[in-house]
């Protein structure tokens, strides 16, 4: 359970999370959906303890954060390391261990070569493999299925899925809303710091109604105006 109370964020007077308030519960996938610069990346930096914040995250103590994986949107590898000694880091981390060494091979990455040889979705993957094989209780998935194929992409969905299953609690976003559709018990819109709607799944074609006529009304209007009726 991660249960956010009056969740703040500023960076100098910027208020860039407002009053934040919700409960995240096991065995649900939560999206978060919002523009660019709307604070899904900044909201699970808080979660995992990368930023300080004004008012309180309550946590039980599966969501303590050594129980949390984080794959962020672009995820960072230190130099000259190979894929193994990447996940090896990991596990000794939290003091793991993998019974089944085809648990590496999930995902077929070369895990001998250095991962600076890797292209964008083989370390996208990697970074996923990561978090999974520490056996976490929350994942947070920032733009997982940025820069995977389309069969990749249809494997994440599925270990999505068998994470639920097994009670886990999943936060993820992503700009492709029909993956989220497919993906999520409930999407959280988030827009200007603040929870602008929340849906259940029986309610996101409203939301993805709302959302796009967001979009037109402050985007695309001024790039296609009206035809001045003749």
């Amino acid at each position: 359970m991660l249960n956010l109370i009056g969740l703040q964020k500023f960076y100098g007077k910027k208020s860039v999370l407002n009053d934040l308030n919700f409960q995240f519960t096991e065995g649900q996938v939560y999206g978060i959906v919002g523009p660019n610069g709307a604070g899904k990346t900044t909201l699970f930096r808080c979660l995992i303890g990368l930023e300080d914040f004004a008012g309180r995250i309550q946590r039980n103590e599966n969501a303590a954060k050594q129980h949390i994986g984080y794959v962020p949107a672009e995820p960072y590898f230190l130099p000259k390391i190979t894929g193994k000694e990447y996940l090896t880091l990991l596990l000794e981390a939290r003091n793991k261990s993998v019974q089944e060494d085809a648990a590496y091979h999930v995902f077929d990455i070369p895990l001998d070569q250095y991962i600076n040889t890797y292209s964008t979705g083989m370390k996208k993957k990697l970074a996923l493999l990561g978090s999974l094989l520490q056996n976490n209780h929350i994942y947070i998935f920032d733009e997982v299925y940025n820069g995977l194929d389309f069969q990749s992409c249809l494997m994440v969905t599925d270990i999505i899925q068998r994470l639920r299953s097994q009670g886990k609690l999943i936060l993820m976003a992503s700009h492709i809303f029909s993956l989220m559709e497919e993906t999520c018990d409930t999407i959280l819109y988030l827009k200007e710091g603040k929870f602008d709607m929340i849906s259940e799944r029986k309610d996101f074609a409203s939301m993805k109604q709302h959302i796009s006529q967001d979009l037109r009304d402050s985007q695309l209007d001024a790039l296609f105006p009206p035809h001045t009726v003749r």
